[in-house]
C-alpha cells in the first residue's frame, strides 16, 4: 500500500510525501520516535519508554503501522497504528480497554473492526496534506480489509488541569455524542472543575469529528 502526493507549489516548495504500511523495523522505530517528540516533548505526556526517546508499548508488536514519509529522504512525518480484531485477540485486548470500560461497546462491533491509535503528524506538515494523506492510507487499509467499524482514543492535553478537556467534552455531548448502546466509561474520569470558555479542538480530534465520528465517552 503506497500513495503519493505531489509537491505543493509555494514560495518554498514543500517536499513530496507518500503513505504506506511500515515494512521494516527501522520505519516503526522512526514512528515511535515521532510519537515521542509529539506526545512527550510537545504535549507533556508521561511515557514509560521516555528514557529511550521513544513512545512504544506492548501493543506495537501486534499492530500494522501506517506511516507518512518524505519521498526524497524517507523521514517519517506522520503515523498511526492499526490493531485488527484478530490481532487484538492475540494481544490480549485492545489498547482502549486500558483507558475505558468497553464492555457495552465491544459486543456491538463485528470481527471486521479495527482500533487506531497514536496518530500524529509532524508540526511542519499539519497544513492538511499530511493528515489527508494519512487518512487516504487508512481508507485504503479499511477497504482492503473490509473494515466496518473503526474506534480508538484521542489525546487532549491536561496541562490546564482539564479545563479545555471539559470544554471539548461539553461540546461533544451537544453535537457528537454516540448513541446510548455505543457509550463507554473511562477508568479515570475527568477531574471536576470549570470548563474553559473557549473550545480549542485538537486538530486530529477535529478531523475525526469532521469525518462523522462519534464521541463514545
Amino acid at each position: 500500500m503506497t500513495v503519493s502526493a505531489n509537491t505543493i507549489p509555494s514560495r518554498r516548495a514543500a517536499p513530496a510525501l507518500q503513505v504506506q504500511l511500515a515494512t521494516h523495523p527501522e520505519q516503526v522505530l522512526a514512528s515511535q520516535r515521532l510519537r515521542y517528540n509529539i506526545f512527550a516533548l510537545e504535549q507533556g505526556a508521561q511515557l514509560v519508554s521516555a528514557a529511550e526517546g521513544l513512545d512504544r508499548d506492548e501493543y506495537d508488536a501486534y499492530c500494522e503501522h501506517i506511516i507518512v514519509s518524505v519521498v526524497e529522504t524517507g523521514e517519517v512525518v506522520g503515523s498511526t497504528r492499526v490493531l485488527t480484531h484478530h490481532a487484538a485477540q492475540q494481544a490480549g485486548g485492545f489498547y482502549s480497554q486500558t483507558e475505558f470500560d468497553l464492555e457495552q461497546l465491544l459486543p456491538q462491533l463485528s470481527t471486521h473492526s479495527i482500533e487506531i491509535g497514536r496518530t500524529c503528524i509532524h508540526p511542519q506538515f499539519r497544513n492538511g496534506l499530511g493528515i489527508s494523506l494519512l487518512w487516504s492510507g487508512l481508507a485504503q487499509f479499511m477497504t482492503q480489509h473490509k473494515v466496518e467499524y473503526l474506534f480508538g482514543c484521542a489525546s487532549i492535553s491536561m496541562a490546564d488541569s482539564g479545563a479545555q478537556a471539559l470544554a471539548i467534552m461539553n461540546e461533544a455531548r451537544q453535537a457528537h455524542l454516540a448513541p446510548d448502546h455505543l457509550r463507554v466509561t473511562p477508568h479515570k474520569p475527568l477531574p471536576a472543575g470549570l470548563a474553559s470558555s473557549q473550545v480549542q479542538m485538537p486538530p486530529l480530534l477535529k478531523a475525526y469529528l469532521k469525518l462523522g465520528a462519534w464521541v463514545a465517552g
